[in-house]
């Protein structure tokens, strides 16, 4: 059944709202129309492309890594709370995959976790003691991984941090990082 304009652009709107890193292809996909219309009523709606929205959420006020450097980071650091949560965002190009096959390799996903487990720590030593890890489905070349990051324990001089990673809200990657840390929190 086709939506009228302005049911689909009401729709649009809650859905950029509700998943903002969503790109114009899978809009496209999800409302069954083309691209270029989906940039037309982005247009009208005034709702940036993704590249800028991207860029708004990174430059919001949060928390300034201590346990490592930003740039040593896998994937773009979107949101932190040091010793609460964080996201990041890794998008997956061909020099994250295997030529033959075009799958992501699992180093990168763990990386991108792992870092995102030092990140959190309010500390300038963090260490990952113990993890936990499990890879849900296979990741492919162009996709998006968007991993989230909290902080469960903070007791005895660890820290427990879940990270669960995401590809269009369907999950890829989740892990449970114990991490030595200096001080205590």
């Amino acid at each position: 059944m086709k939506r009228s304009k302005k049911e689909r652009q009401r729709l649009l709107k809650e859905t950029i709202d509700n998943t903002p890193f969503i790109t114009d292809e899978d809009l496209a996909d999800k409302f069954s129309v083309s691209i270029q219309t989906i940039r037309l009523d982005r247009l009208e709606l005034s709702i940036p492309e993704l590249r800028e929205r991207i860029k708004y959420v990174a430059q919001q006020q949060f928390d300034e890594v201590k346990a490592l450097p930003m740039e040593e980071v896998i994937g773009q650091v979107i949101d932190l709370q040091l010793d609460e949560s964080a996201i990041s965002i890794l998008d997956i190009r061909p020099e994250h995959v295997f030529s033959r096959n075009k799958i992501a390799r699992g180093h990168h996903l763990f990386a991108q976790a792992n870092s995102l487990a030092v990140a959190i720590i309010n500390d300038e030593l963090a260490l990952t003691a113990k993890a936990n890890i499990r890879f849900s489905r296979q990741v492919n070349e162009g996709e998006r991984v968007i991993a989230k990051a909290n902080v469960t324990d903070n007791s005895k001089g660890r820290t427990t941090v879940e990270v669960n990673s995401f590809v269009q809200n369907e999950t890829v990657f989740s892990g449970e990082f114990v991490m030595y840390r200096s001080t205590k929190p």
